[in-house]
Parts: structure tokens; sequence; C-alpha cells
């Protein structure tokens, strides 16, 4: 008898937590603009200096002003609009959005192709290059936002490298008591600094009206006819101005599709545009203001007022990345990439409000060694966008598989639409090919070092169940030959397993060495899901498979927190409801012995794999089991 379960308790428990689902769609606007356009919000800081200033110089004249200004016009365009906003945003996963939700969306529709494990590895490597982003963005950000205090005071430079870091610790450190209150503040402040950013343009653009020129393609076209090696390097240092993009997608299940979509056309979009055409019409005049064209267009007395603006605002846009890459991590465990790590929940209320300090910590290590490293948010410059132009490359390509193989859209529109979207995509990330001897290397060895430990992990995973399964034992076998002949004590007794239909080894060793089996024996099994959420009548299935053995599987969205205890203290149907005082969890912990008869992995990565697997936070704390009713029974193996 198989037979699903749930209960009111359990349904408010597990519901999924979709920030603001219940408030109107300005109230979920203002919270997307907070949270979800920092990042791009902040690029007026440092991308018309890049575009003049940076490893490929460009004349600060009308050809080049028009001529970057249009391709930054006709990027956001291209990019946010049409191929987030328009394409990419349909393709929510229950509506979550981001690589592994996207990638789970096709797997889904697509199991069994032989070409789906070629996704999961551009997926996989989608995540390792954000987290190469997570690290640059909040030291270019903060860096360049600081570094205006030098055009208020030459003599502050020295203040600008220990102020930042100053600046980034103590948000760091903010981060395990939770953002929750101080998430209220961000789209109340975000929408003041872009309300500066259109104020500050506008202001400019009354000077040299012809600027609004800019709006047509041919500026950009005329650039690339006049030199077009300049021009294709130059789009290195334009694609700054479309980093952050991403994040639309990858939020979207805080703020929903339409709300996110509404505040990028109806605010967020409009007022970048009007900056960066202010900072053009400024270089038409002073073609000297391209050393910081951005805090240059304000009047002398606003400056400093300035710089305290923008550094909120490119705290907040840093703090949008830090919560992503919890975020991420959190899906990462969930998937079975990553072993599992101390998560904490910093909300009572969002479940999505989490805290993982191993990445908190390492994200803080490697953004100080960046900003002492490079130490101008110029030089930062040139490491920043690779990683965001591989992950938008990467996003195209499986949006191609989606709207071919999944939407099955007409062969025209499909390939027109996804054809221009990776040549578009394709000619940014060549672009940013070239930073690599100035910096880009970094984010791709980032990249590298994650991509292979996400694949170790999930390879040593496999491993090691193809190894358990071949000692395991049917449950029908193992009822049959030991149940009847063996002592039975009072209680219930819980073992976890990871496959649904063999006998786990902590079964075995327990009634090898205590001889005793429980009144009641459940063998539990955790399943994650594809879909971010689990719909509670589907949480719980479980067999009554006789003699007082029941199989139970419990199965969680990848967004979700398992938590055991909880969701077993409702189930009913399989005799007496459960007390945790009566119950007993068993474990197993496997301790790997490295083989070299067999074939598996690399010595290097079977080390890398048994590290991994002896630091993971232990199954209690995880599953949130009591500690005083855990037993963990030990096993070697060979990989």
């Amino acid at each position: 008898m198989t037979t699903e379960a749930s209960t009111p308790a359990a349904e408010a428990a597990t519901a999924p937590a979709h920030h603001g689902s219940k408030d109107s769609l300005p109230v979920l606007a203002l919270g997307a603009i907070g949270v979800v356009y920092g990042d791009i919000g902040t690029s007026p800081l440092y991308t018309m200096k890049e575009s003049f200033l940076g490893p490929h110089p460009l004349a600060v004249d009308p050809l080049h002003i028009f001529g970057v200004l249009s391709l930054i016009f006709w990027s956001l365009m291209l990019i946010v609009t049409f191929k987030y906003v328009f394409v990419a945003m349909r393709a929510d996963n229950k509506g979550e959005g981001g690589s592994f939700a996207l990638l789970a969306l096709i797997s889904r529709n697509l199991e069994g192709k032989s070409w789906t494990a070629s996704l999961v590895l551009m997926g996989v490597l989608a995540t390792c290059l954000f987290y190469g982003d997570a690290m640059i963005t909040p030291a270019i950000s903060v860096l360049s936002a600081v570094e205006g205090l030098t055009v208020v005071e030459a003599g502050l430079q020295p203040l600008v490298i220990p102020i930042a870091i100053g600046i980034l610790i103590g948000l760091f450190l903010i981060q395990a008591r939770g953002t929750a209150r101080v998430g209220k503040l961000f789209g109340p402040v975000v929408l003041i600094y872009f309300a500066v950013l259109a104020t500050l343009g506008v202001s400019n653009i009354l000077a040299r009206p012809e600027i609004i020129g800019i709006l047509s393609p041919h500026w950009a076209v005329q650039f690339f006819l006049y030199n077009p090696k300049l021009a294709f390097l130059a789009l290195g240092s334009v694609f700054l101005a479309v980093t952050g993009a991403e994040t639309l997608y990858a939020d979207m299940g805080h703020f929903g599709r339409k709300a996110i979509g509404v505040s990028w056309l109806g605010l967020v979009y409009p007022c970048l545009i009007l900056n960066y055409m202010g900072q053009g019409a400024l270089l038409l005049d002073h073609p000297e203001a391209a050393t910081n064209p951005f805090y240059l267009m304000a009047p002398e007395w606003a400056r400093l007022p300035l710089v305290g603006i923008a550094t909120a605002a490119t705290i907040i846009a840093s703090q949008a990345v830090i919560s992503g890459a919890f975020s991420i991590t959190h899906q990462a465990v969930q998937l079975g990439f990553l072993p599992r790590l101390k998560t904490l929940h910093t909300s009572e209320r969002a479940a999505g409000q989490i805290y993982i300090p191993a990445v908190n910590w390492t994200l803080l290590a490697m953004i100080i060694l960046l900003v002492i490293g490079f130490k101008e948010s110029t030089r930062l410059a040139s490491a920043y966008g690779i990683a965001v132009s591989g992950t938008m490359l990467i996003t195209t390509v499986m949006l191609g598989v989606l709207v071919t193989k999944v939407w099955r859209w007409n062969r025209v529109l499909a390939w027109g639409t996804i054809g221009l979207f990776m040549v578009v995509d394709g000619a940014y990330f060549a672009s940013n090919i070239t930073k690599i001897p100035d910096g880009g290397w970094f984010p791709l060895l980032i990249a590298a070092i994650g991509f292979t430990v996400l694949t170790t992990w999930a390879t040593g995973r496999r491993l090691m169940r193809e190894r358990l399964n071949e000692s395991a034992l049917p449950l029908e076998v193992f009822i049959k030959s030991a149940a009847g002949s063996t002592h039975r004590v009072r209680g219930t007794s819980v073992f976890l397993s990871s496959a649904s239909d063999t006998v786990p080894a902590a079964l075995l060793h327990n009634l090898k060495h205590n001889q005793v089996l429980h009144e009641r024996v459940i063998l539990l099994t955790v399943a994650v899901e594809d879909i971010p959420y689990v719909e509670v009548p589907k949480r719980l299935e479980f067999h009554d498979a006789g003699q007082g053995f029941y199989r139970m599987i419990l199965h969680y969205g990848f967004m979700e927190e398992v938590d055991i205890p909880r969701d077993l203290a409702w189930i009913k149907g399989c005799g007496p409801a459960f007390d945790m005082m009566s119950t007993s969890f068993f474990l197993g912990r496997q301790k790997l012995i490295q083989s070299t008869k067999r074939p598996g992995m690399a010595p290097w990565r079977e080390r890398l794999f048994a590290w991994m697997l002896k630091s993971s936070e232990s199954a209690m704390e995880f599953f949130r089991l009591p500690t005083n009713r855990v037993v963990e029974l030990g096993s070697q193996l060979q990989l």
C-alpha cells in the first residue's frame, strides 16, 4: 500500500515562500528595484570611464561618444529587455529562475536524452562563473563609489582602499544577523539613487540635447565601420553597462516576472539611459571629464553627498550578490553538487533568508585580496565581465534548447531569436576574452576551481551509491530472513537510506552488532526534486512492507529546507503517532579507502572527495534530527 499524507501544520511549515507574493504590484516593483537592480544600477559609476580610459582607450570625440552610447542603449535593449524580460523570464521553473532552475526545467522535460549530460555541465559551469562574479561585483562597486572622494579632494586617495575594505568587512559581518530589516530600506534608497541618476542626466542633456541622437543604431554601426578592431575591443568595456542583467532572471522567484518587468521598463531603464546620455553630453563639452564623468556631472557642492548615495547603492548591490551566492550554494547542496554545509536561517518568516558561514567568509577573504591586489576600479574592470558574459552565453544556449525542444516555437522565430542573442552574447564574450592577461584570468580560475569541486562531489556521490548498491540487500529478502527470528524491542527506529528499494548498511550493521530490531522500522529516503517547491499533498509517500517495516520517501524542492522530525510528526496510517523520545535515528557514515584496482576518479579527486565528505555538516544537523536520539554507525568503502 502506497499513500501520501499531509497536515495543516506541515503545509504552513513547508509551503513556498515567494517574497512579497501577496503584496500589490507597486510594492513588489519597489522591492525589485531595491534588490534586483542594485548591480546594473551602479554600472554608470564606471562604464563610461572604462570605455574611454580602459585597456583599449578611445578618443573622446563625438564619433566615439555617440558610438559607445548607442552600443550601451541597444545592448540594454537587446540583452536585458528582449532576452531576459521578454524571453528568459517566461522560462520559470514553478516561479523560480536562474541557471539551476532553467537546467532543472529542461532536464525534467527532456529526461533521458543523450545530450542532457552536456546541459548539466553547462549549468554547473554557469553557476561556477557566478561565484567569480560574486567576488568581483562587491569589490569593483564599492571601490568605484569610494573613489569619488578623490574627485572631491585629491588628497584623500590614500584613504580609498582602507575605507572600501572597512565597508566590505562591515557588510559581511552583518550577514549572520540577517538582512530582513535592512532590506526594507533597500527599495527607497535605490529609488532615490535612480532619481539622482535621472536628475544628473537631464541637467547635462539640456546643455547638449543632440545627445538624444544616440538612440539611433546607425551610430553604433558607424563606430564599427570607422575602426572595427578598436570597436570590437571596446565591447569589453561597454559590456560593463549590462552586468547584473542575469540578476533579473535569478531573482524572479522573489518578486515575479511582472513586477521585475514593470520596474525595468518604467523606471530603471529610462533612468540609466538618461544618466549615460548626461555623461555623454558632459564629455562633448569637457573631454577631460572622462577621468570620472559620473561624479563630474554633478556640481561641486553636490559631489560629496553623491559619494554617499552611490556608496549606499553599491552596498545594496553587493548585498544582492552575496544573498545570491547563499541561495545558489543552497540549491547546489540540495541538488547534490556540493556537500552539506552549515546553513543558518536569519528570518522566522522568510524561508529564503539564509546565511552560510563558509560562503560568507570565503567571499570576504577573496574580495579583500581583490581590492588589495588590483587597487583601482579601473584595473578590476579588466577582470570584470568575462564571468558574466560567459554565464549569459550559456543561458542563451539553454534557452535555445528550451524554445526548440520544449516549447517547440516556430523554427524561424526560434532560430531567429536565439541566433540574435547568440551573436550579441558571443561578440561580448569574445571581446571579454581579450581581458584575460589583464585580470580576466581571475574569474576563470575561480570558475575552474568551482567546476572541479562541484563535479568531483557529484561524481563521488554517484560512485558511492554504485558501490553501496553492489552489496545491498533487497528489503523483501531481508524481512523474510531476519524479521521473524530477531528479537523486537519497543519504540521506533528510522534508518536513513539513499536508495528506496534496498536495506541501508546502517540497518545491517545495527542488526549484526546489537541483534535486535524495533517494533516499528522506518526506512527513510529524502528525495530532492528538480522543482523549487513540492506541493504539500505530495510531500510524503510510504509503503507498508509488512512485519512492522515501512518504506518512506520525503520529497522536497531544491529551494526548500529539509526538516525530518517536523514532517514525521504529522504522519498517520503507519502505527502510533511519532514520539521523538521513543524514536531513534540511525545514520550510516562511510570512511573512504582509496582503491587502485577499481576504476573511479583520479587519485587526487578521490582525496578531494574524501576531504569534502569528512568536512561536510553532519546529517543530524542538516536534517534537524534531535541530538540525543541519533546513532551513527561507521563502515569502510572503496571507490
